[in-house]
């Protein structure tokens, strides 16, 4: 936009600059060549007139007619401290300007431009000293000014037509310049929404071979990168389980006896059960993970009541939280997979209960044709800068360090985000009033409904 408005521009003051010289020069040089003309004529018709002006009984009016410019609209005379005209509508010496009028009568030839009934017209004042008489002959210029206002018009029509064609031009070489580094920014954009096979095409643009080349050699490393990490990730999680299921089964025995093995060892056990079960907890989140880095998860979209859904969502975490509706959501319907919203539920009220002591309440209302579930708690809130950090893998915010829990591992709110953005909604945290957070889930509603 901004090299289209560049282009326009410069056409812009390019052609009316032009426009302007060239009107002013074709005016000037049509006024100047007519007002030479116009002086010689009635200097030519003055001359005329000397010989009669002598003679006694003399018809002025119709003598100045008779030897008056073709081009002369009116003629006027001043012979013997008196005025004559050809004009019946003028009553001399109107409309004669009075310093014109005497500068010619003090001797001296004159001219000037004056409006004549609102019409441009050109005066000629001659001094004829035989006859000691002022001869003047008005000439109207309506003809020069029609030519002179229709070049202005044609000179305008063309400064607009050249100003349009060079915002057309710069918009066109903008396009033509600015789209590959378009196409580079969209493919960047492609890689980051996950579309690691997306390359540049090298051969459309010669001139930015050696960046389409880098970016595509940097997107063929990054792609590896992730392909290993997503490989080695879903391997270790897979070689994880196996001990891990002799871990649990073993424990279920030892918690199975525990009556018999001393105080002491039962502290121990119980330690040894709750990092067990984070283990567990922790190597089921990194599944999770591997399989949605993978794109081995489907999506399974399914049109049911908002307020069933929630309820059925909260009570599969069995745990004891208050459900608020606000007025006229539980009949919409929301498209939405629903193991997907039960794990978004459940992890949430999860993070609530590791790091604030458990949810307050989970409450649903509408906004703008989106649904909206959000689980309120009165822990110790989540600080701004790290309110969209806390959505990351492995990041449990400042306050979940300083509690000193352990409990959480860092990947419950990084899935609620995953599974968020693949059913086409978004996730965020806000304050909870003045103690607290709030974690608001946002879906928009089944086509066909009215909030």
């Amino acid at each position: 936009m901004r090299i289209t408005i560049t282009f326009a521009l410069g056409a812009a003051v390019l052609s009316f600059t032009i426009a302007a010289i060239t009107y002013y020069s074709v005016r000037s040089s049509i006024l100047s060549q007519q007002t030479t003309s116009l002086v010689h004529e009635t200097t030519a018709s003055a001359y005329e007139l000397k010989p009669a002006l002598g003679a006694k009984a003399l018809y002025y009016p119709r003598l100045l007619q008779s030897s008056e410019s073709s081009g002369a609209s009116e003629s006027l005379l001043f012979s013997k401290h008196r005025w004559y005209a050809t004009a019946v509508a003028f009553t001399p010496p109107r409309p004669l300007p009075a310093a014109l009028r005497q500068l010619v009568i003090s001797g001296h030839a004159a001219e000037q431009t004056i409006l004549v009934h609102n019409d441009p017209t050109y005066v000629v004042g001659v001094w004829i000293a035989p006859a000691q008489a002022a001869y003047f002959e008005l000439f109207p210029l309506t003809e020069q000014q029609r030519t002179l206002q229709t070049l202005l018009a044609s000179l305008l029509l063309a400064a607009i037509v050249v100003t349009l064609a060079g915002a057309l031009l710069g918009s066109w070489a903008a396009n033509r310049a600015l789209r590959p580094l378009h196409e580079t920014a969209q493919a960047a954009l492609d890689i980051a929404g996950g579309h690691l096979d997306t390359r540049l095409e090298t051969e459309d643009y010669k001139d930015l071979a050696v960046l389409a080349s880098s970016f595509n050699r940097m997107a063929d490393r990054l792609q590896e990168r992730i392909e290993r990490e997503i490989s080695f990730t879903s391997d270790v999680n897979h070689e994880l389980r196996s001990p891990l299921t002799t871990l649990a089964a073993s424990l279920a025995v030892l918690e199975g006896h525990r009556h018999e093995i001393p105080e002491r060892s039962q502290r121990a056990l119980d330690l040894l059960s709750a990092e067990v079960r984070r283990f567990r907890r922790l190597v089921d989140d990194l599944l999770e993970i591997s399989r949605l880095d993978a794109g081995l998860s489907d999506v399974s979209m399914t049109e049911v009541p908002l307020g069933d859904l929630v309820r059925r969502s909260v009570a599969s975490t069995s745990r004891p939280v208050p459900l608020l509706f606000e007025p006229g959501s539980e009949e919409e319907r929301v498209a939405v997979d629903k193991r997907r919203f039960e794990r978004i539920v459940a992890n949430l009220l999860d993070n609530a209960q590791h790091y604030a002591g458990g949810a307050t309440n989970v409450v649903v209302s509408l906004h703008e044709r989106q649904a909206r579930v959000a689980v309120e708690d009165e822990g110790p809130g989540v600080p701004p800068e790290e309110r969209e950090r806390v959505f990351d893998r492995f990041s449990r915010g400042s306050s979940g360090r300083k509690r000193g829990l352990g409990e959480g591992t860092g990947l419950g709110l990084a899935i609620v985000a995953e599974h968020t953005r693949m059913m086409g909604g978004r996730v965020w945290v806000e304050e909870n009033g003045a103690r607290g957070a709030r974690f608001v889930v946002e879906f928009p509603l089944a086509d066909g409904d009215t909030a």
